[in-house]
C-alpha cells in the first residue's frame, strides 16, 4: 500500500465543508469526479459500517473508524460489494482514508489521506485533486 496525501485551503466555515463532505446530495455531488451516480449508504455513526456504491449497487465497504464532527473522518476498508454480496479481504483490506478539517486565517483547511494500492496510485493522484476542486466549490457556495 502507498499512502498519498492531498491538502485544500477552503473559503468557507469547518462546519460548511463537512456537511459537503457527507451531505448525501453534496457527497454524490463531489464524488461523481470518481463515478458518476456514486453514493454512500450508511447511519453515519462511528463503528458503523459504509457503503461506497456505483450506480449499479457495487462498490467497496468499510467500517467508520474514526469520527469527530466537524474534524476527522477516518474509514477502514474491509472489502467489495458485488452484485450485492459481500467479499470480505481482498487488496483494499485493512486500507484507510482519513478527512482532517482544521481552521487557519479564516479558512478551512482539508487534509485527506488515501492508502491505495501501487496500481492506482497513479489514478488518485490525477483526479483526487478534481474532486478536492469540486468539493471547495459546493461548500464555497
Amino acid at each position: 500500500m502507498v499512502t498519498l496525501k492531498f491538502s485544500m485551503k477552503i473559503n468557507a466555515p469547518r462546519e460548511k465543508v463537512w456537511r459537503a463532505l457527507w451531505d448525501d446530495q453534496a457527497y454524490r455531488e463531489w464524488t461523481s469526479v470518481f463515478t458518476a451516480g456514486s453514493y454512500a449508504k450508511s447511519d453515519w455513526k462511528e463503528g458503523s459500517r459504509i457503503d461506497f456504491l456505483n450506480p449499479g449497487g457495487s462498490g467497496i465497504f468499510a467500517i467508520i473508524d474514526k469520527l469527530i464532527p466537524n474534524t476527522q473522518m477516518t474509514f477502514k476498508h474491509q472489502g467489495e460489494v458485488k452484485n450485492g454480496e459481500d467479499i470480505t479481504g481482498g487488496e483494499w483490506n485493512g486500507a484507510l482514508e482519513s478527512y482532517f478539517l482544521s481552521e487557519e486565517n479564516g479558512q478551512t483547511v482539508l487534509n485527506a489521506e488515501l492508502q491505495t494500492t501501487d496500481d492506482f496510485q497513479q489514478y488518485f493522484k490525477d483526479v483526487f485533486p478534481k474532486a478536492m476542486e469540486a468539493l471547495k466549490q459546493i461548500a464555497e457556495r
